[in-house]
């Protein structure tokens, strides 16, 4: 049966162990307690100033990250963990600051980056069966991007087809109606010229017929004065 994945957003909050008067635990032990009474904004300050006294503090850059996420500020937060996972040899820890990285980037929409930081929390504690379930999440994300960029990019080219088709479709009827045009005009020239030969024949005709006219009456003056000559002679 297919299972929904639902994120599993849990952080996790390191403690701090060792002498007390160290300025940088004493921070962070008070960051600790602030965060646990989800002051998350007076928790972060405590946990900067414990950096600003050892900036090589693992706790301090891992426990601020967490704060930061807190308040949603997930891209300042991810840079914390990065950093932290940097500062130990301990595997736990590492993997712990990649489950913490893998979380912020998945938050930030950043999946592919995510993928990776839980396959190295992976790596460091492969037991982590709560890392593990949040790998799972984030690649059903991914692949769930991946359709839908699949599916928009297919609706897109559609539409450019549909778009290319109907242009082209309108470029035909536009050349359709052209001849169309043509054909007409075409035709009412020679309509023209047709009235024009039939007037040109008719005047030929008429011009003919007028010749033979003047011949006739021609012809009919010579025998008229031949008569009238013959007569009185």
């Amino acid at each position: 049966m297919y299972r929904t994945l639902v994120f599993v957003g849990s952080i996790y909050l390191l403690g701090v162990a060792g002498v007390a008067a160290q300025n940088d635990i004493s921070h962070v032990n008070r960051g600790n307690k602030l965060y646990e009474k989800e002051k998350y904004v007076e928790s972060e300050i405590e946990y900067r100033k414990g950096i600003e006294d050892n900036k090589k503090s693992f706790e301090g850059h891992f426990n601020l990250g967490d704060a930061l996420y807190r308040q949603e500020k997930y891209e300042d937060a991810a840079r914390q963990f990065s950093e932290a996972a940097s500062m130990s040899n301990d595997k736990k820890q590492i993997a712990s600051a990649y489950h913490n990285l893998g979380n912020s980037l998945l938050q930030s929409n950043q999946i592919d980056q995510s993928i990776e930081a839980y396959k190295e929390a992976l790596r460091n504690n492969p037991k982590d069966d709560e890392t593990r379930y949040n790998l799972a999440y984030a690649k059903m994300l991914r692949q769930q991007q991946q359709n839908q960029q699949q599916q928009q990019q297919n609706q897109e080219q559609e539409k450019q087809e549909d778009d290319n088709q109907q242009q082209q479709n309108q470029q035909q009827q536009n050349q359709q109606d052209q001849q169309n045009q043509d054909q007409r005009d075409q035709q009412q020239q020679q309509g023209q010229m047709s009235k024009e030969n039939a007037q040109q024949i008719l005047d030929a005709l008429a011009q003919d017929e007028k010749e033979v006219q003047d011949k006739v009456k021609e012809q009919q003056q010579k025998k008229a004065k031949r008569y009238r000559v013959e007569k009185d002679w």
